[in-house]
């Protein structure tokens, strides 16, 4: 028997894997379109692959049905992926939000192990080879490359990837190979990226960090706060909370950012530090009344926000009401979203393939016999911090085992 795995990203990895342990006399190979597999799995976690979380669970996850997750994390829990790197001599690390790392901080260590266990195991890699269709004739299945040349398989595992970061070997090719095979695909959208905003609320910030605490709001409805450093940028916002944000962004209009600069405290208490400031500095000018406090292009900002135009303006003039209107700023600066930036920027793709149109239990296609799907390439996006990896295994583990079992 043979079964075809096309992308050898860490879904198809592990989907290569499991197979070939579960059933060592199976032919399983690997096409990958680019010239090595693996490249997206370098860039995880800035470098050092974030590649799981102790708290993966139903709620980390998105999609129009994102409990389609909850069998393929049963199958392979964390606790699975930890043992199974630890089998192949990935040492893990736990860090904040238990987020999981290589102990040595290095994505190139996992990739590299992923190699290796395909190569103890037998597992083929043809790389370089871009796969354009699947065909379906009697049953049998047939890979078509580009150029034409075709590959019978008796199992096929379409690990293909989304759209996210199309130079890491995500494309979008795998979405339109479902299309044609009667799969519907949903709107698609980038997630876990930097997000664009009305310009106008932080003009002149561009280039500045602050850790702070970010809250999404979409019309009355808060869908989630995140905190750490946040980055103005010429186009919006930037940073580990704005991308996990991000998460939660795609397919909705009307949504607001607003970011609390001082989170550590209360409105009040906040209030009061500003009271203080004005006593203790009032031979100042609003120029350096934020000095010490924010960042100052920053405090300029909130100032004239407040109503405050001119920076000669006294700061011993300062108000009780004034002083409330910065203190609410401080704490609550509304942006409003206009967009999110695009796949090329992204780490994953929200939307994909209608999971009704799968098995939970398989990963097996609805529609055609011994095809399989695992990864991003579902309509399934989880947050930022390690949950998108696990996917993958789970997702990968589940495909692998039920192509050569069923």
């Amino acid at each position: 028997m043979t079964v075809l795995i096309i992308g050898g990203g860490a879904s198809g990895l592990m989907a290569a894997i499991t197979a070939k342990k579960l059933a060592p006399d199976t032919r399983v190979v690997i096409a990958e379109r680019l010239d090595r597999v693996g490249k997206k799995i370098l860039a995880t976690g800035n470098g050092r692959c974030n590649f799981s979380n102790l708290n993966a669970n139903t709620a980390n996850y998105h999609g129009k049905v994102p409990s389609f997750v909850n069998n393929a994390l049963k199958e392979f829990t964390v606790a699975d992926t930890v043992n199974f790197f630890n089998e192949i001599g990935v040492f893990p690390r736990e860090e904040h939000d238990g987020r999981l790392y290589p102990y040595s901080l290095q994505a190139s260590a996992v990739l590299d192990a992923l190699r290796q266990k395909c190569d103890m195991l037998g597992v083929e890699t043809l790389t370089g080879k871009n796969v354009k269709e699947i065909t379906v004739k009697k049953g049998a299945l047939k890979a078509v490359f580009e150029g034409g040349e075709r590959m019978s398989a008796d199992r096929v595992i379409l690990a293909a990837g989304g759209c996210a970061s199309p130079s890491l070997g995500s494309d979008g090719s795998g979405f339109e190979i479902l299309k044609k095979l009667g799969h519907t695909v949903t709107q698609l959208s980038p997630a876990l990226v930097q997000v664009k905003t009305d310009t106008k609320p932080i003009k002149g910030l561009s280039g500045i960090k602050i850790e702070g605490t970010a809250t999404l709001i979409w019309g009355e409805k808060v869908l989630g706060s995140d905190s750490g450093e946040i980055l103005f940028t010429d186009y919006g916002l930037s940073g580990p909370p704005i991308f996990q944000l991000s998460a939660k962004m795609p397919f909705k209009n009307d949504l607001t950012i607003a970011l609390d600069f001082m989170s550590e405290y209360s409105l009040r208490q906040v209030y009061e530090v500003l009271e203080g400031r004005k006593k203790a500095l009032s031979g100042l000018t609003m120029e350096g009344f934020f000095n010490g406090l924010l960042n100052k292009r920053l405090g300029n900002l909130i100032a004239r926000a407040a109503g405050i135009e001119k920076l000669s303006f006294k700061v011993s003039e300062l108000d009780r009401d004034m002083l409330w209107s910065l203190a609410r700023l401080i704490k609550e600066y509304k942006i409003n979203v206009t967009g999110l930036n695009g796949f090329k920027n992204a780490q994953v793709t929200a939307g994909g393939a209608l999971t009704d149109q799968f098995s939970q239990y398989t990963m097996q296609s609805k529609f055609i016999e011994n095809l399989y799907c695992c990864g991003e390439i579902f309509d399934i996006h989880g947050d930022c911090g390690g949950y998108n990896l696990q996917w993958a295994w789970s997702s990968g583990y589940l495909a692998g085992k039920n192509a050569v079992q069923q």
